[in-house]
């Protein structure tokens, strides 16, 4: 029987991997149109970034978002070409809330592609302007990582899944905050390998650039149940999606309440689409008993196909 209400979901930044894409540009038209409406709407070849790298450029920011998009943009079509099965609820994990917007029909594909490419600029800007850094913080009360970053001058970036939050700030302050979690008994917390400190006070600078750039750009009411991270909650309205995009840059990423939102209207199944399975693996945390699958690779669709409980066309 197929699914009634699936949930769609798309990568962040930090997903990225060399020759991602490569095979559906080769064996799906859809997705080759993709990377082509990229490449001709940035005026640079992204879709070469994709697949070749090197390593150093697809990983610079003003080259990552881009990047990312596509590819998750030409996840989708690839979909979109083999299957009608339309989306109840569409999110995406902060970078990924672009490409979720088109695949509720409230951004267009192009537009979406132009907008990350500056926010990925601004970003890498921002990050430059200062010494920041992240940590993942691992099975500690959100209450607790909060209360210590707050006493320390750092964000909370993201609440990711039960057990995962990342936090964000100057390095200094960063490394004094991590030894302060430790101390109150946080069993791990790993420094992450950024460019900077996202979604935190950090990124100020690069808010105002990018409020600009999307105050141009159209922005519909969507299709379906559009959650926002900077809420956690579903939104419709096109001028609160526009000024959460702006918020968000700064504000923490609520990953989790996402999901619980997305799984609150009914979502009986879950979709990941991009590089990477990170989106899956904090899926299993919040919800085991729901099946989660990935679309990020041509074999990725003959899997779907064989389940059998997507629509096809």
């Amino acid at each position: 029987m197929a699914f009634n209400k699936v949930a769609f979901m798309f990568a962040g930044q930090g997903a990225q991997a060399v020759g991602m894409g490569r095979d559906l540009a080769e064996s799906s038209a859809a997705a080759r149109a993709v990377f082509d409406l990229a490449n001709r709407a940035l005026g640079r070849d992204i879709a070469k970034i994709c697949f070749d790298g090197p390593a150093e450029e697809l990983t610079r920011s003003s080259n990552c978002q881009a990047a990312i998009t596509t590819m998750s943009l030409a996840c989708l079509a690839a979909f979109r070409e083999r299957f009608a099965t339309i989306p109840a609820a569409c999110g995406g994990l902060s970078l990924g809330e672009f490409a979720a917007l088109v695949a509720a029909g409230a951004l267009d594909a192009e537009d979406a592609v132009r907008l990350v490419a500056d926010r990925g600029r601004f970003f890498e800007d921002a990050c430059h302007a200062a010494a920041g850094g992240m940590a993942a913080v691992l099975n500690a009360e959100p209450a607790l990582v909060e209360k210590i970053c707050a006493e320390h001058g750092v964000d909370v970036a993201n609440f990711n899944c039960p057990g995962q939050i990342v936090i964000s700030g100057e390095k200094t302050l960063l490394g004094q905050a991590v030894e302060a979690l430790k101390a109150a008994g946080a069993s791990r917390v790993i420094p992450l390998t950024v460019d900077g400190a996202f979604h935190s006070r950090l990124m100020a600078p690069a808010v105002s650039r990018f409020a600009a750039v999307l105050k141009g750009v159209k922005l519909t009411p969507p299709a379906c149940l559009v959650v926002q991270n900077v809420t956690g909650g579903a939104v419709a309205e096109p001028e609160q999606i526009r000024a959460n995009l702006e918020k968000q840059i700064t504000g923490s990423v609520r990953w989790e309440s996402c999901v619980r939102t997305m799984l609150a209207a009914g979502c009986e199944a879950f979709v990941e689409f991009g590089p990477g399975t990170a989106l899956s693996g904090f899926m299993k945390r919040i919800d085991k008993t729901l099946p989660v699958f990935n679309v990020g690779a041509a074999a990725d669709l003959e899997k779907l196909a064989a389940d059998g409980r997507f629509l096809a066309r």
